[in-house]
C-alpha cells in the first residue's frame, strides 16, 4: 500500500489538501465554512480602580471564512446583574452567545460590587468599559460606532445610569473617549427603589443590609428618601435629558423587581418624548429563557439595527 508523506510546515488553509479518499462506511458531511459561531476572550482586563482589577468576558462572532477577516459587528457592552453584591459574571455567556451568532459582539462587564464601592461606581464601571471597547474595537471585530449597553437587573440600572453620570472624571481612566452608545437595553431592570413593595421578595426592603442599602453604602433607605430618589431612573430624567433609544422588557411575575418599575419609567420616558419601547412577558419571572427566545432576540436586533445608522 503506497504511504503519501505529507511536507510539515505553515500550511494556509487555501493551500492545506483535502483529505479525500474514500473510505468504506464513512459518510462525508459538506461544509461551508459560513456555520456561525462564538468565541470567547475569558478575563480580559478592562480596568483597575483603587487596587481592584476588572474584568471583561468578549464574545465575538466566528466563523470558519471570518476568522481572519476584517469585518466587524455593533457591539453590546452587557452588565450582568447581582443586586449589586459580587457577579456571577459568567452565567448567561451561553445565552448570550446565541446574539453573538447573529452577527454582534457582547462584551460582559464585571463591575465593583457594593461590598467594594458605592453607587455610582457600577455605571462608573460601565462607562469604563464602553471606553476600552472603543479603544480596542479592532482587536475585537467591534465597530466602535456602533456600541450599545445592556444589561439584566441591577445590570439594567447600571446601563441606564451609564448614560446619565457624567461627572466621574476622577474615575475616568480612559478621558480621551466618550462613553455614549447608540442604545440602551434593560432586562427587567431594577430601575427604582421608591416603592415599598418595589422588591416583593426583599424581606429587608431599604434596610442598611438590603442589597439596595448595600448599594448606597450600607444605608437605612427607610430615613433617606434623597438616596433613594438619587439612585432611581425615574427621578434623574427630564425632557432636557439626553439619552439614546431604549429597549425594556419585564416579566408579569417578577418577584424579584416589580414590573410595575419598568412600567413607571417607561411612562415618564413616553411622557419626555424620548424613543423607548417596553415590552411585558406574559408569566416570565426574573429572569430565565424566556428572555433570550428567537423573538426577544429578534426584537433586540430589530432595535440596533434600526438605529446603528442614527
Amino acid at each position: 500500500m503506497e504511504v503519501f508523506v505529507m511536507e510539515v510546515k505553515e500550511w494556509s488553509y487555501e493551500e492545506y489538501p483535502s483529505f479525500d479518499e474514500p473510505i468504506d462506511g464513512v459518510e462525508r458531511i459538506p461544509t461551508t465554512g459560513d456555520e456561525k459561531g462564538a468565541y470567547i476572550f475569558s478575563n480580559v482586563e478592562y480596568a483597575r480602580i483603587d487596587e481592584t482589577t476588572l474584568h471583561l468576558q468578549i464574545i465575538v462572532p466566528r466563523t470558519r471564512n471570518t476568522t481572519d477577516s476584517d469585518e466587524t459587528y455593533p457591539c453590546i457592552v452587557y452588565v450582568q446583574g447581582s443586586a449589586w453584591l459580587k457577579q456571577n459574571i459568567n452565567s448567561k455567556l451561553g445565552v448570550l452567545s446565541r446574539l453573538v451568532e447573529k452577527g454582534y459582539v457582547i462584551a460582559v462587564v464585571e463591575y465593583r460590587h457594593s461590598g467594594i464601592a458605592p453607587f455610582p461606581a457600577q455605571a462608573i464601571d460601565t462607562r469604563n468599559a464602553i471606553r476600552f471597547m472603543k479603544i480596542h474595537a479592532d482587536e475585537y471585530k467591534a465597530d466602535s460606532t456602533k456600541m450599545f449597553v445592556a444589561g439584566d437587573s441591577s445590570g439594567g440600572h447600571s446601563a441606564f445610569f451609564s448614560q446619565l453620570v457624567k461627572e466621574d472624571s476622577n474615575e475616568n481612566i480612559y478621558p480621551e473617549v466618550d462613553a455614549n452608545v447608540k442604545g440602551i437595553i434593560s432586562m427587567y431592570g431594577a430601575l427604582s427603589i421608591m416603592f415599598e413593595d418595589g422588591m416583593p421578595s426583599t424581606l429587608n426592603h431599604h434596610q442598611p443590609d438590603s442589597p439596595e442599602g448595600m448599594e448606597m453604602g450600607g444605608v437605612d433607605l427607610r430615613n433617606n428618601p434623597d438616596l433613594c430618589r438619587k439612585m432611581s431612573v425615574e427621578c434623574n430624567i427630564n425632557e432636557d435629558t439626553p439619552l439614546p433609544p431604549i429597549l425594556m422588557f419585564h416579566g408579569t411575575k417578577d418577584r424579584t423587581v416589580n414590573p410595575k418599575i419598568s412600567v413607571v419609567v417607561y411612562k415618564l420616558l413616553k411622557k419626555y418624548n424620548k424613543n423607548v419601547k417596553l415590552y411585558m412577558l406574559e408569566g416570565a419571572d426574573h429572569g430565565g429563557s424566556e428572555f433570550f427566545t428567537e423573538r426577544i432576540l429578534d426584537i433586540i436586533e430589530e432595535f440596533i439595527q434600526s438605529n446603528i445608522s442614527d
